[in-house]
């Protein structure tokens, strides 16, 4: 599995909308929007290198609204949690 990390900037009054539009991508697995000077950040995760070519310039960098893309390839992951674990924290079972 290789994973990228693409931050995008979008015309702002189309963030929603671009966001929406990067998630339903095949590849793409999480959309967040963030603050600073970025305005979405995209999670690819693909079977292999050549699958990025594909997913990056042909599809996020051609939805309506992006106005550039850097991506960053992760080489290896040091941690892996479960964040549905993480934002359930002082839930209690049953409630």
């Amino acid at each position: 599995m290789v994973t990228a990390i693409v931050f995008i900037k979008a015309d702002v009054a189309r963030i929603p909308e671009v966001a929406e539009q990067v998630a339903a991508i095949d590849g793409v697995s999480e959309v967040y929007s963030v603050t600073g000077g970025l305005d979405l950040i995209a999670l690819v995760r693909v079977a292999r290198h050549d699958d990025l070519a594909t997913v990056i310039p042909e599809h996020v960098n051609r939805v309506p609204g992006v106005l550039s893309t850097e991506t960053h390839i992760a080489f290896r992951a040091y941690s892996s949690h479960d964040l549905e674990a993480a934002f359930s924290l002082g839930q209690e079972d049953g409630i």
